[in-house]
């Protein structure tokens, strides 16, 4: 019962405490042709209902859901095919009604912009996770584009006014880490990178933070580009 839903039926959105959303490694822009821009693709990645049956109604208890599993979906809060990850706690959720609903629509509109090269996999996936009720109930699923991420060559931010933290937790679950990003830049693109070249992306709420769980080793130095703002940590 502590994770708590964001409005109500059809229309509602999962706690963003407990279901963040988290990506598949294995979909990026390069891989979008072979894996959710591919005809039944989803179908070869999605859990079997024998594993997420068990799963579904735990996610119930923590959301305090009482009723018959049939009265919920077991939910992608990125969905398979904008590249959701497949079987992980953070990404699913009971969401109200059976299916097909309002999401669906959202989700496969948003999949055949992405497919159809007039929208980006990253803005997509933001989209739904910043709200996709608001695109529902407007009638459109393209969301505008999200801010450029600007940074000055000394690595200090040219807008005097913006500014971030950093701090990194390993998370032993899933064998990665939780960067934590605090900012004055909210609903803003944000791509965490380390020296090896590896880099993640999400997104920052309305209060200009960002969860962003990232693969690299311990001791290693990153850099944080949000908005106008860049600060740097250590994993």
């Amino acid at each position: 019962g502590s994770c708590h839903q964001i409005g109500s039926g059809l229309y509602s959105r999962p706690d963003p405490r407990c279901t963040p959303g988290a990506l598949n490694p294995q979909v990026t822009p390069a891989t979008i042709g072979s894996t959710i821009c591919a005809a039944g693709w989803t179908e070869t990645v999605r859990p079997a209902e024998s594993i997420t049956e068990q799963e579904k109604a735990a996610s119930m208890a923590a959301y305090g859901d009482g009723g018959s599993l049939s009265a919920y979906e077991y939910d992608h809060f990125v969905p398979l095919e904008l590249g959701g990850a497949t079987n992980d706690a953070r990404n699913l959720w009971p969401e109200p009604g059976g299916s097909p609903n309002p999401k669906d629509s959202v989700e496969n509109e948003l999949r055949r912009e992405v497919c159809d090269g007039q929208l980006s996999l990253r803005v997509a996936q933001h989209a739904i996770v910043a709200n996709w009720v608001a695109l529902a109930r407007h009638g459109a699923a393209s969301p505008p584009p999200p801010a450029p991420i600007t940074t000055s060559q000394s690595g200090s931010s040219p807008n005097t006014s913006a500014g971030c933290s950093v701090t990194a937790s390993y998370n032993p679950r899933y064998h990665d880490y939780d960067v934590y990003v605090h900012s004055s830049e909210p609903d803003q693109p944000v791509t965490v990178s380390d020296s090896a070249g590896h880099s993640r992306s999400w997104h920052t709420d309305g209060a200009g933070s960002a969860d962003v769980y990232f693969d690299g080793a311990g001791g290693e130095q990153i850099t944080v580009h949000v908005g106008a703002a860049t600060c740097t940590g250590t994993l």
